[in-house]
């Protein structure tokens, strides 16, 4: 009787897991549409209708139908995590466990089977992941994949807390996959179409300290998440399922911070983060973004190497800088009378400005047991005489400056002609804009469009620009860097009998360029051009030239003086002096007044002034 009351219990308990491991269409309808199922799947919803994942490696799905279907998904790990446990860490439970708690929890799964995950667990243990600061990289100008800046994520545990260094925490990064023989410009063009594949990575944070702050001269930005141990194991655990899972890659939209957003939209369900930038992430505006959603605690600021160079070589004279160069190649200048003859806190500053411009110096380099040697002397020299410690102010911060997107009206006349001009940029910056936030003579703009109204309600095609990218790096005592820039798309220029012809154009340059003060800035560029022009013989036309001006930050904003030539093989030579100032009104508002006089082979000078409102919007 008893044995037989014990079998029945035991049929209905199994009857009953085996009724909750397979819920009816209706729960599994509504389970497979959850936020937080759709989160986990990385899915949207295209234009057309359906589903389509962002996820491009089928090895994330267990359906067939997985990548265009949750629901086939959420039915294929439903059957997977009843699967035998002798597969062990290649079970469902250890390949998902994001998927595996969140169905346990919704479903009451009680009868799963118990599956030893023990890489998992190791893998978890090891990060031991507690709290969740979000990483920014500033934007590097000499670099054109840096010039927008950068996220990453930092993983702390609880050691963190006590010891106070995060030296020994993780970075979780989501990078394109670059091959190795692609240069800037390749680089560029396949980042804008698509053509690298992005995954995440785990490595030690002090790998991104170095490879950021010293490598690309990058300033870091650390804000605190006030993400629960509970939030940051929940990322942690679903990184796990994206280990070596390739994305699409694309430099502005599906990059490092689109990825990192929808990381924090798993970790605390309900944020609808990535729901704000449909067209574009500027990692700029996604940290902005995060901070409107109230989720940062507190900021740190850590300058890099470049920076703390040139803050200690601040103070020091031309005649000092020069000696602190020669020290750094010889450093049996510091037994010299003449070094030995200044005071001993000048001699406290040059010895630290040599070792610092040393060590930036190696950076790249194969280790060189000359240059090891001459940081030893330098930094017990250094011992011997300490310099003031060094206080690098705060900048502004980057989530401080103007938003991304811009639209513009104006008002102008062109050799007494009047009219009305409409346009809009789809990112970011150029060297007029508003200024809190980003550095002194940096550019990079992608999708302007400018249509211009004339008198007669005569419209007409201005520029359609895809890519302009300017980095005016100074030349410093100690560092001497390149300036450069590119830009490509159809802008309106002179044609014969008057006309103004629509080209398309590449053009681009290098050159150098000067601080002659904190807020001055001069640069000198040789160009060199190829357009596309209805009134020339040739397919394309080549042109030489040159790009110089001012750059002044002052009271009101940025003003540009700049001066410009193409030479054209043909003999067209085409000429240009313009005068542009911005009016900082507002944080995302700005007045412009420019004022241009073009010279060309073909036309006669013409005379363009302009009042130009512009609105910074995301």
């Amino acid at each position: 009787m008893f044995r037989a009351l014990f079998s029945l219990l035991l049929a209905l308990g199994s009857l009953i897991a085996q009724a909750n491991s397979h819920p009816d269409p209706a729960t599994l309808r509504s389970l497979a549409e959850h936020p937080y199922w759709i989160a986990l799947g990385h899915y949207e919803k295209p234009l057309i209708g359906g589903w389509r994942s962002y996820v491009d490696d089928p090895d994330f799905f267990l359906s067939d139908q997985g990548e265009h279907s949750p629901l086939a998904e959420l039915e294929a790990t439903l059957e997977a995590l009843h699967a035998d446990p002798g597969l062990a860490d290649q079970h469902a439970q250890c390949r998902y466990p994001s998927r595996t708690r969140w169905l346990r929890e919704q479903l009451a799964l009680t009868e799963l089977p118990a599956v030893t995950c023990a890489e998992y667990a190791a893998w978890y243990a090891d990060i031991d992941p507690h709290s969740t600061v979000l990483v920014f990289p500033d934007a590097y100008l000499n670099s054109p994949s840096s010039m927008f800046g950068h996220t990453l994520l930092r993983i702390d545990s609880p050691d963190m807390q006590d010891n106070g260094t995060a030296l020994l925490s993780y970075a979780l990064n989501f990078g394109a996959m670059v091959e190795q023989m692609d240069n800037s410009m390749l680089y560029a063009w396949k980042g804008l179409a698509g053509g690298y594949p992005g995954q995440f990575s785990l490595l030690p944070y002090r790998d991104k300290i170095s490879e950021y702050s010293s490598l690309e001269n990058r300033d870091l930005w650390e804000y605190r998440l006030d993400l629960t141990p509970e939030e940051t194991g929940r990322l942690v655990e679903h990184v796990w399922e994206l280990r070596q899972i390739r994305f699409d890659y694309f430099f502005f939209d599906e990059n490092c911070s689109y990825r990192l957003l929808e990381l924090l939209e798993i970790a605390r369900p309900g944020l609808r983060l990535i729901d704000q930038f449909p067209l574009t992430a500027i990692p700029a505006d996604t940290v902005r973004a995060v901070k409107d959603a109230g989720m940062i605690s507190s900021v740190n600021y850590r300058p890099s190497r470049e920076k703390e160079l040139l803050a200690r070589a601040q103070p020091l004279s031309s005649r000092e800088l020069v000696l602190a160069r020669e020290l750094a190649a010889d450093t049996a200048l510091l037994e010299d009378p003449a070094f030995q003859q200044l005071p001993a806190e000048r001699q406290a500053l040059i010895q630290e400005t040599s070792y610092r411009l040393l060590r930036y110096q190696a950076v790249n380099r194969e280790r060189d047991s000359d240059n090891a040697a001459r940081s030893y002397q330098l930094l017990q020299a250094i011992n011997r005489n300490p310099p003031p410690r060094l206080e690098i102010p705060t900048p502004p911060l980057p989530e401080d400056g103007h938003e991304s997107r811009t639209w513009q009206l104006a008002l102008g006349s062109l050799d007494g002609r009047d009219f009305a001009e409409y346009g809009l940029r789809m990112a970011y910056h150029d060297l007029n804009d508003n200024l809190d936030g980003f550095p002194l003579g940096a550019q990079i703009e992608l999708g302007k469009l400018r249509v211009r109204q004339y008198e007669g309600n005569h419209w007409q095609l201005q520029e359609l620009g895809l890519i302009s990218i300017r980095s005016l790096t100074p030349r410093h005592a100690l560092l001497k860097p390149w300036s450069w820039q590119v830009e490509t798309g159809l802008e309106r220029v002179a044609g014969k009998d008057g006309r103004q012809r629509l080209v398309g154009h590449l053009n681009g340059g290098g050159g150098f360029s000067w601080r002659l003060n904190d807020e001055l800035l001069a640069y000198s560029l040789a160009t060199l051009r190829v357009e596309h022009h209805p009134d020339f013989a040739a397919a394309l036309s080549p042109a030489a030239g040159f790009d110089a001006g001012l750059l002044w930050r002052n009271g009101a904003g940025n003003l540009l003086l700049e001066a410009s030539a193409d030479y054209f093989h043909n003999g067209e030579i085409r000429r240009h002096i313009g005068l542009t100032q911005q009016l900082e009104l507002d944080r995302n508002l700005g007045l412009r007044l420019s004022a241009r006089r073009q010279f060309s082979q073909l036309d006669t000078p013409r005379n363009e002034v302009m009042l130009q409102l512009r609105w910074y919007h995301y």
